[in-house]
């Protein structure tokens, strides 16, 4: 944002104007979209790794190797951008314009009426971009580290 159109100069303004302003709680405001947004991706990502990871072993194209952690990490990114997508947009929505909307479910009601339901996918191919290197990074470190302790991952 231009200069004069920021609410705060920086973090120390922002954290003296805030309680001031909306009181202690108000530096939470906003912090319900945010871990919706954050359970929803563990959700998909810890959902799906085991069952992908399942799935491609019982398929026996590849063992239980890096090939399969990476096939499996990939389903995982996948399937949590697409679970948590829709509450990424409804947290951007309202972080954006928290006056236009009364919540979350305000939020994504009114986007669906308005923009139809695909709007709640948008950005996804950038969010999945994003999370997938982190997904492939983990399970991947993961898988190595148990095996590295002598743990299995099932």
């Amino acid at each position: 944002l231009p200069k004069d159109q920021r609410r705060y100069r920086g973090l120390v303004h922002a954290f003296t104007k805030i309680p001031r302003e909306e009181g202690v709680l108000g530096l939470w405001a906003g912090s319900k979209p945010a871990i919706v947004r954050a359970a929803m991706v563990n959700l998909g990502e810890l959902a799906t790794y085991d069952t992908a990871k399942r799935f491609v072993l019982s398929t026996g194209m590849v063992g239980d190797n890096i090939y399969c952690h990476v096939l499996s990490a990939m389903c995982s990114g996948f399937f949590a951008s697409l679970v948590s997508c829709p509450a990424d947009v409804v947290k951007s929505r309202i972080m954006h314009d928290p006056a236009r909307y009364r919540g979350m479910i305000d939020c994504a009601v009114t986007t669906v009426r308005i923009e139809g339901v695909r709007a709640m996918w948008k950005g996804f191919f950038p969010a999945w971009a994003r999370l997938g290197p982190w997904q492939l990074t983990f399970w991947v470190t993961y898988e190595q580290l148990l095996r590295g302790l002598g743990m299995d991952s099932f």
